[in-house]
């Protein structure tokens, strides 16, 4: 059960990261061609709309990698002083603590995509509608916090560690 979840979870984290690989080689096209269109006295129109929405998708689209990396910023400065098993429960903690706040970011982001729905709110220039980027926070959030979750899981059953490689305590 546990390993079919992982690998549900896996490919929803790669089909999440392809998903801010796409939004990143966008904005760097936007950018491209704003910037040579600047050279040129043509600058592209919604440059900043495509830049500002595509980055959403970009940091969301990566988040759920970066956790299952370890990549999130960690501070560690009492680690070395506690016990293996104290630091075991706080990384537990820790991942359903994150959980807990991308599933409140999708909840929030997905309430206020409704209200930009309704009042027909879109970007300043292009006039993209707000609520299509907002549900794929929404959805790209809620894929981060299953596999945090699930990360939690892992680490009380003891089948996987919190981090890929554990530094030299001296």
């Amino acid at each position: 059960m546990l390993a079919s979840l992982r690998k549900i979870a896996d490919g929803l984290i790669s089909l999440s990261a392809f998903v801010g690989t796409l939004g990143l080689i966008f904005v760097t096209l936007v950018v491209l061609v704003d910037v040579v269109g600047r050279t040129f006295g043509a600058p592209l129109n919604g440059g900043q709309d495509y830049t500002q929405m595509g980055m959403v998708i970009i940091v969301f689209g990566g988040m759920a990698l970066c956790d299952k990396l370890g990549g999130h910023v960690s501070v560690d400065i009492f680690e070395a002083r506690f016990p293996d098993r104290l630091n075991h429960v706080m990384d537990i903690f820790a991942a359903l603590l994150g959980a807990a706040i991308f599933v409140g970011i999708a909840y929030t982001v997905y309430e206020s995509s409704k209200l930009s729905q309704m009042l027909k709110l879109s970007t300043n220039i292009v006039n993209l509608p707000k609520w299509y980027f907002q549900w794929a926070l929404s959805v790209l959030a809620l894929v981060t916090a299953f596999g945090m979750l699930l990360r939690a899981i892992e680490l009380t059953l003891g089948g996987r560690r919190a981090r890929a490689e554990k530094e030299i305590r001296e």
